[in-house]
C-alpha cells in the first residue's frame, strides 16, 4: 500500500515508574508529529556445515521499536510516558536579562519582584549593561564592581556604582495551578513506567493501524535551536504483556 504523511500516535499509561498499575489512565496524544518510524526486526541465526553457505537460518531475538519526531511535548507526555510520575502544581523558573539601575542614593539597593507574586530563590548573576562585565557577589561591604544579595532578593551595590545600568538574572518559584513541576529524584534503577501505544496512518482510502500493549520510552530529547522550531525525539521499545501478547497490525485497503 502507498502511504503519505506521519502516523498519528496515542499512548495510554499503564504503570507508574514504581510498577503501580494506573486505574484510570489519561491517554496522551502526541502532537505536531513530523515523522514516525515503526521498526520490526529480528536477529538471524545461521547454521553452517562444511560449505560456504548456511544450511539453516532461523529467527532469534526480536525487537519492536517506534521512533517519533514531535513538534509539541506536553506535560502529560513527559510525566506519564517518560518519567512515570505525577507533577506538582507550581512554577520553578528564572528571570534572565532583567534591566535595572543602581539607585544614585544612600541605599544603593535593588529588590527584585519575581513574576506571579513569586519568591526569590537564588542569584544567577549581575552584569554591567554598558560594558557587559559581570559584577562579583561578596558576603558583605561591596566595593566597586561588587554586590551582596539577601535570601529575600535584596541586592546591595557599592556607592561607586551608583547610577549604573545593570542586567540581572535570578531564579524564583511561585504558586500556580496552571503550571506543572516534575521533580527528578534518584529513584532505584529498574523502575520503569510503561504504556500502551496505538498508531494510525491513512491515505487514499488505505489504512494501517498498529497497537502494542506494553511500551517504554528509552529517550526523550528536547532540542532547542537558535533559528528553528524544536522537534523532539521520542523513542519507544515495545515488549510482551502478562498474556505474552505484543500487539497487532491491521492493513485495510480497497
Amino acid at each position: 500500500m502507498i502511504n503519505f504523511g506521519a502516523m498519528q500516535l496515542i499512548c495510554t499509561p499503564t504503570n507508574l515508574a514504581d510498577g503501580t498499575a494506573i486505574a484510570n489512565p489519561t491517554p496522551v496524544k502526541l502532537g505536531v508529529l513530523q515523522d514516525v518510524t515503526l521498526d520490526l526486526s529480528v536477529d538471524m541465526k545461521t547454521l553452517y556445515g562444511a560449505g560456504m553457505y548456511p544450511v539453516a537460518v532461523a529467527q532469534g531475538k526480536g525487537k519492536v521499536e517506534l521512533k517519533a519526531k514531535t513538534g509539541e511535548i506536553s506535560g502529560k507526555a513527559l510525566g506519564s510516558l517518560f518519567l512515570g510520575q505525577s507533577s506538582a502544581a507550581g512554577i520553578k523558573d528564572c528571570v534572565l536579562g532583567f534591566p535595572a539601575a543602581i539607585p544614585g542614593s544612600v541605599a544603593y539597593t535593588v529588590t527584585v519582584a519575581p513574576p506571579s507574586s513569586g519568591t526569590f530563590v537564588a542569584d544567577l548573576g549581575v552584569f554591567d549593561a554598558t560594558s557587559g562585565r559581570q559584577l562579583t557577589p561578596v558576603a558583605s561591604a561591596p566595593s566597586a564592581g561588587q554586590y551582596t544579595v539577601s535570601a529575600a532578593g535584596l541586592y546591595t551595590f557599592a556607592a561607586a556604582d551608583a547610577g549604573k545600568a545593570i542586567v540581572m538574572n535570578y531564579e524564583y518559584s511561585a504558586v500556580s495551578t496552571s503550571a506543572q513541576v516534575f521533580n527528578l529524584t534518584n529513584r532505584p534503577a529498574g523502575q520503569t513506567p510503561s504504556f500502551s501505544v496505538i498508531g494510525r496512518a491513512a491515505y487514499d482510502g488505505k489504512i494501517i493501524t498498529a497497537k502494542f500493549y506494553r511500551g517504554v520510552s528509552s529517550k526523550l530529547s528536547l532540542p532547542f535551536k537558535s533559528d528553528d522550531f524544536a522537534v523532539s525525539d521520542l523513542d519507544i521499545s515495545c515488549f510482551a504483556n502478562a498474556a505474552d501478547q505484543v500487539g497487532w497490525i491491521c492493513i485495510q485497503s480497497e
